[in-house]
Order: structure tokens, then C-alpha cells, then sequence
């Protein structure tokens, strides 16, 4: 199966997750609102049942409903009724088609739902809080033309009443109704901590300005996590039929092998189930899992198989995760004991086939059980408690698991962090040596897990960037001249005095790879004294007393910290009002920007030739410079006016290509800068070498690449970005003849 079918498979069966779980009885009539190419339509007529699908217009019709009256035992509408000027009177025609026993399933957007107020567009106006304000603006004018609404629970409440409805019960969907991966009846609270579970969606990403996941646990404490929730799934039916779920867990992404769904029912029973024949045997395994982990000592959710399904009891315990970072914020030295004892069960939970040998390596287990975590575990009587011990591998690294275990508790809270950082547990059980081997193996797993690759398009469409969130509350919090100042014009006086630094961590590396060349940096001071003495880039860190034997007017600094606010705060109190704030998320404008003249070359018919684009851009290595470069460079001469080509620093090739070049870069880069169709050569920044970082230094209106990498999701992904901005990526045909790797094959072989 081609990539662009595989994704287009996960999507597809995220968006079904919303209803794959419901049990709609064998057999039974079912009526859909919308076209059969709908995805829950494809997924309903899956199952054994009798399927129509048919327009809202068509409901409405009197022979029609005449016709289908009392004929249904389900009507399903997700988001269709929100497209409807009555949406009562509507509502009173499907009541008409269903049997005494049939049962109405609404799929609704709440206008009042934590996304809006964090900054999302509605999705019918197009516009800001247009939902949150009772839409009192939109289709305020006789030409505004009615697109839908968003409605309250109140108002939805009120409707089904009106209608006839006398019993419904709401289930909340997080984050919404397209990407169903949590859905709560509104009888039920999580207990567990969401921000680490959800990641939110949006109809309009890049106008978010609150991180929604971390509001979660307060809207819960304040008893509006019903109210505020994005949407809905709403059952309407007889009071005697309505579904005994409290909670579902979806993990659709996952593929036709990996996907459950989890159900917790009323009755205090829980079930896992596979979403897919292909994910059965999936089940059979967590059962085999919880048996080898309790051989061992571990203590474990009794968990069995009944007719084909995974049972387990409810618990009404803490989970792991939550008690943990409770006990963090009032008694540091006691979570360590607890994160100890997590460390002991880890090393538990198997046979050892080769113990620690005090190199940094760790011991190797036989099984290792890769989500023995604080999120999947309750806290009882003293011990934790695992469930849901779905992923085993063989011979394993225990330290993969411990560092798993640290970093799924942390999870970027930054509150957290300030009471004990993560680091100091990572020093704790040794892992330090090789962090960023155990990351990576933590990272490989849930990119697998998650499909994140073939996924990347569908989620950057939907998900909110941080640092696009942390851009947007820059703006809210200043006035449009401070704005200016502070974070865009960040350059104003910098190339004529002396550029120092504020922050000597992962923002100014930043800076000083993307923008060092064009504006050389005087100093770097930071308030870290053990930093002091240390060297980034080859500038020694300071103290801020550096500051004070400097005249008003001869330098400028740029704070690059991402929590700025305490810096700015320092300065002020020091009188200094010289400074701007870099933002890693913003693109600025070069200082030397491109001089545009005719190629040099003789006889270049190009030169008179409009140009398709302005600036080219063009990224390699160009080791073994050959023809299939020269040809390259040459039709991206023939359609663009100026082609920038970045060149990979020798170190950038140890890194990421695992090679040694045969060139050097200087030598590389002198080749290519000798070919008549390149204007510029730029040297890629070591670790900020991708489109996009490419993009916010050079500003080109095309990337040039080859078409070996069309159908990579990657390089899709980073097509859409450009796309967004108002660039293109132009795919050239690959040379098939001629390549640096086969010549190098050639050379090895001593065949040239």
C-alpha cells in the first residue's frame, strides 16, 4: 500500500473512532444523515445492519417522511444539524422516522467548548468568539449567508425537549468529534491527568493562544468540564435503552493491527476490544503480559479473556501518575522514595540476561515492558498497580523503561520541572551517560506507535504549534508599537553596536547558528553563575554585571529565554530599555538580503526570460559534484531569478549521514559557488538544517529537491508548510544514471 493510502486509512478510521465502539444492535434499520462516502458511513455499513443514507433535506420532505415513518431503529447525525436554520423543527421530523425504541445519535460542536476560548475560529464564521458571544455579529446582514451555528448544552437541551425528546444523555469528546480519542458521559470524570493524554485539535491551529491540554484538570475541579467541553456524541432514546458506557479510549491512529478501544461500563466492568479482526490477538497478549508481570511479583489488574473480549475489573484508586505529582508538590523527598520503589518494579518485572555493569548501559531485560509507567498504574495500599501492559519486547534495556518512566511523568510540565527537574532523576539512576540513545528509543516507539510519520500532514493541519501559541500571547500582552519593538524589529541597532546576549541555553545556540554570521555577537551573559567561565560558540559567558560597565546607547541585547518576563523585569530595574526579545518560533529578515543581476555566463538565454520565481532554493551535500547536480542547479536557474544553495557542514554529514565526506565543505561549497547557474552558497546551521528553518532565514519562493523523495511524508509535510507561507517545493526528476552514493560504491570498489 502506497503512503498517501495508509494515511489516508488512519484518518479515516480516527474520524470513525467517534461511533466504532457504540453497539448498535445486529440486524437493525439505521438511518444516516449525509453521503455514503462519509467515513462513519463507511464504517456502519460494515456492520450487519440496513443501512440509508439520505440528506437532512431529504427528511424533510412530506412523502418522504410518510413514507420512512416509524421505520428506524437509529438515526445518526454528526455536525449536520448544526447546518440547519430549525434546528428544532428538524429534529422534530427525525423523531417521526424512528421506531418507540430507536434511538437518536447527535454529533454536536459546543459554541461554548475550552477551544474557542483558547483562541480557535468557529467553523462556520470563520471568525474569533463569534460561538462564545451567541453569534449576536454573524449573520447580522441580509447578505450574510447562512454557513451554521454552534450550540450550548442549554440550547441543545432545550430543543429536544421542544421536540419531543424526553430523555438524552450527553457524552463529552475529546478533543472533537474528528478525532474522537476520549468520550466521558457526563455522569463521569477522567481520573487521570489529561494533559498527557490529549492532544488538542483545531479548526484554525495557528490563531490559538492558551495550551489547552493544561486547563483540563482545573475546568474538572471547577465542575465545568461537561459544560466547556469542545463536543458532543448525545444519545436520545428511551430512558430504559440508553448505553451503560461511562468512558471510551480510542487509539485509532494506531492501524488496523494496533487499534482498541477501551470501555468502562457502569456496571464496574471494563472491557478492551479490537477495532479491527486484525488487532484480536493483540488482546490475548495483554492477558499473557499481566500473568508473566504478576509471576514476577508485579502487582497487576486481574485481567482474562470472555468471549473474545479483554475484561478487566473498574478500580477506584489513584492512578500513578497523579498521585505522584502530588506528592512532588508537598514532599520531594518522598516522591523520590516512590520513583525509587517505580525503578525497583521495573527491574522486577523480568529475568536480567545481563546485569548492570556500571557503564552507563544498564542491565538488559528478558521482557521489557515498555509501558510500565505512572500513567498506566494505580497507586494501592502502599504499591503501583499495572494495567494495560500491551507492548513487550525482547532482551531490552531497562534504562529505555526507566527513562520512559521519567519522561511520561514529566511530559514538559514546566511547574513540575521547577520543583525538581527531570534532570536530577535522570543523574539519579544513571542514565545520564546515554540520554539521548534512551530518548530516541522512547521517541522510535511512540512515533511508531502513533503513526506520526504517515500522520504528520493530517496533524500539523490541526494541531497548535507552541511556539505559534507563544507568538500569539506575545501580541496580546503589548501594544502595537512595544510589539514592533520587542519582537519583530529585534535587529533595529544591532550591526551598529554591540549585540550581547541574554541566555546562554537552547535559544541563543539557536541564534547564534541561524543569525551569528550576519550579526556578530560582543558577549553572552546569564544569571546561571555556574554558567559563568563556560563557552557557547566560542563566546565565554558572562555575568549581567557586564552591563553596568557599558555606556547607555553603546550596545543592544536580545533576550533569548523562553520565559522572558523575569529578564525584562531585571533590566527595568537596572534602567536598561536597549533590549529585544528573540523569538525560535519567528522568521526575520536577513541582513544581507540578495542583490539581483543578470548571470554572468555568456550566452545565457535565461537572462531575458520571465522568471516563474524569485528566490530558489536548492539544500545538499554536493559531495562528488556530478552531473546529476549540474542539472538540478540548472533547471532551477531556468525558473527562478536568484538560487540560493545550502551546503552541509562537514559536521552536519558525520551527523546525520553517519559518513565522512570525501570533500571537505570549504571545497564542496567552492564547486558548487563556481557553477555559473548558483548565485549564493550558504552553509546549513549544524542542528536547524530543515525546510522550514531554511524558509525563515532565506525567504525563497521555491524549494528545489528530487524526485526521490516525492512520496516521502516528510518532505510532503514540509511541502504544506511552504505552501502555507506562500512558497512552493518543486520536485526535479532523480538522474538515475549518476549519484555521489554510486560513485562512492565505485570508489570503495576501486572500480574508478
Amino acid at each position: 500500500m502506497e503512503k498517501s493510502e495508509q494515511s489516508q486509512e488512519l484518518i479515516q478510521g480516527i474520524r470513525q473512532g467517534l461511533l466504532q465502539w457504540y453497539d448498535i444492535k445486529k440486524d437493525s434499520t439505521v438511518l444516516y444523515i449525509g453521503n455514503h462516502e462519509d467515513d462513519i458511513a463507511k464504517m456502519l455499513a460494515g456492520k450487519s445492519i440496513a443501512l440509508q443514507c439520505v440528506s437532512v433535506e431529504q427528511t424533510c420532505d412530506s412523502g418522504w417522511q410518510q413514507e420512512h415513518n416509524g421505520v428506524f431503529d437509529y438515526l445518526i447525525s454528526i455536525e449536520a444539524l448544526e447546518q440547519c436554520k430549525h434546528p428544532e423543527d428538524i429534529l422534530h421530523f427525525w423523531k417521526s422516522l424512528l421506531k418507540e425504541s430507536g434511538i437518536l445519535l447527535l454529533g454536536m460542536n459546543n459554541r461554548l467548548g475550552i477551544r474557542y476560548f483558547c483562541g480557535d475560529r468557529d467553523p462556520y464564521t470563520g471568525r474569533n468568539f463569534d460561538g462564545v458571544e451567541g453569534y449576536r455579529r454573524a449573520y447580522a446582514k441580509k447578505e450574510d449567508s447562512f454557513q451554521g451555528r454552534c450550540y450550548s448544552r442549554h440550547e441543545l437541551e432545550d430543543m429536544l425537549k421542544n421536540a419531543g425528546w424526553s430523555h438524552s444523555r450527553f457524552y463529552s469528546v475529546l478533543p472533537d468529534l474528528q478525532n474522537a480519542g476520549l468520550i466521558y458521559a457526563q455522569d463521569y470524570l477522567p481520573n487521570e491527568d489529561l494533559a498527557t493524554r490529549v492532544f488538542p485539535t483545531y479548526h484554525y491551529p495557528d490563531s490559538v493562544f492558551l495550551e489547552e491540554a493544561s486547563l483540563y484538570r482545573g475546568l474538572m475541579e471547577n465542575g465545568i468540564f461537561h459544560t466547556m467541553a469542545n463536543a458532543w456524541l448525545v444519545e436520545c432514546c428511551p430512558e430504559e435503552a440508553v448505553s451503560d458506557v461511562l468512558h471510551v479510549t480510542c487509539s485509532m491512529e494506531r492501524g488496523r493491527e494496533r487499534a482498541l478501544y477501551t470501555l468502562i461500563h457502569s456496571s464496574g466492568r471494563v472491557e478492551k476490544r479490537a477495532a479491527y479482526p486484525e488487532g484480536e490477538g493483540r488482546l490475548s497478549k495483554l492477558v499473557e503480559h499481566a500473568e508473566d508481570l504478576a509471576g514476577h511479583g508485579i502487582s497487576v489488574v486481574d485481567t482474562k479473556m470472555e468471549d473474545g473480549v479483554c475484561v478487566m475489573p473498574y478500580i477506584q484508586a489513584e492512578v500513578g501518575q497523579l498521585y505522584l505529582k502530588r506528592l512532588l508538590q508537598t514532599d520531594v523527598e518522598q516522591f523520590l522514595q516512590k520513583m525509587d520503589h517505580f525503578r525497583d518494579l521495573i527491574l522486577q518485572s523480568s529475568d536480567i540476561v545481563e546485569p548492570d555493569k556500571g557503564d552507563g548501559d544498564g542491565a538488559i531485560l528478558r521482557k521489557g515492558y515498555l509501558d510500565m509507567v505512572p500513567l498506566n498504574s494505580f497507586y494501592i495500599d502502599g504499591t503501583f498497580v499495572f494495567y494495560d501492559q500491551e507492548f513487550c519486547e525482547e532482551n531490552y534495556p531497562a534504562n529505555a523503561i526507566i527513562t520512559r518512566m521519567i519522561a511520561t511523568f514529566y511530559a514538559g510540565n514546566e511547574e513540575l520541572e521547577k520543583i525538581l527537574p527531570s534532570s536530577a532523576l535522570y543523574e539519579r539512576y544513571g542514565l545520564t551517560k546515554h540520554l539521548m540513545r534512551w530518548r530516541k528509543t522512547e521517541w522510535d516507539f511512540l512515533a511508531d506507535l502513533r503513526k506520526e510519520k504517515e500522520l504528520r500532514i493530517y496533524h500539523e493541519a490541526s494541531r497548535a504549534n507552541g511556539e505559534v501559541i507563544n507568538a500569539n500571547r506575545h501580541r496580546m500582552n503589548y501594544s502595537e508599537e512595544d510589539y514592533q519593538r520587542l519582537f519583530v524589529d529585534i535587529f533595529r541597532n544591532a550591526d551598529t553596536r554591540k549585540l550581547i546576549l541574554f541566555g546562554s541555553g537552547k535559544f541563543a545556540e539557536r541564534f547564534l547558528e541561524l543569525y551569528g554570521q550576519d550579526y556578530p555577537v560582543y558577549a553572552v551573559i546569564d544569571n546561571n553563575k555556574a554558567r559563568w567561565g563556560q563557552t557557547i560558540d566560542g563566546i565565554t559567558i558572562q555575568s549581567p554585571e557586564l552591563l553596568k560597565t557599558l555606556q547607555s546607547g553603546e550596545y543592544k541585547i536580545l533576550i533569548c529565554i523562553k520565559n522572558y518576563l523575569s529578564v525584562m523585569k531585571q533590566l527595568k530595574e537596572m534602567g536598561i530599555k536597549e533590549y529585544s526579545i528573540y523569538d525560535s518560533g519567528k522568521a526575520y529578515p536577513r541582513k544581507r538580503k540578495p542583490i539581483l543581476q543578470p548571470s554572468a555566463a555568456a550566452g545565457d538565454e535565461t537572462q531575458n526570460t520571465p522568471k516563474k520565481y524569485h528566490t530558489g532554493y536548492i539544500a545538499g551535500v554536493f559531495d562528488l559534484f556530478h552531473v546529476g547536480h549540474l542539472n538540478m542547479f540548472k533547471r532551477a536557474k531556468e525558473q527562478c531569478e536568484y538560487l540560493i544553495v545550502g551546503v552541509v557542514s562537514d559536521e552536519g554529514v558525520r551527523k546525520f549521514k553517519k559518513v565522512e565526506p570525501f570533500m571537505s565543505f570549504e571545497e564542496r561549497a567552492e564547486l558548487v559557488r563556481s557553477c555559473r547557474y548558483v548565485d549564493e552558497v550558504a552553509e546549513i546551521p549544524l542542528n536547524f538544517g530543515g525546510t522550514r528553518d531554511a524558509w525563515r532565514l532565506h525567504h525563497f519562493d521555491c524549494q528545489f529537491s528530487g524526485s526521490d523523495y516525492v512520496n516521502n511524508p516528510d518532505w510532503m509535510a514540509e511541502k504544506q508548510f511552504l505552501e502555507k507561507h506562500g512558497a512552493e517545493m518543486v520536485f526535479f526528476p532523480y538522474t538515475e544514471t549518476t549519484s555521489s552514493s554510486k560513485l562512492k560504491k565505485l570508489i570503495e570498489q576501486r572500480l574508478i
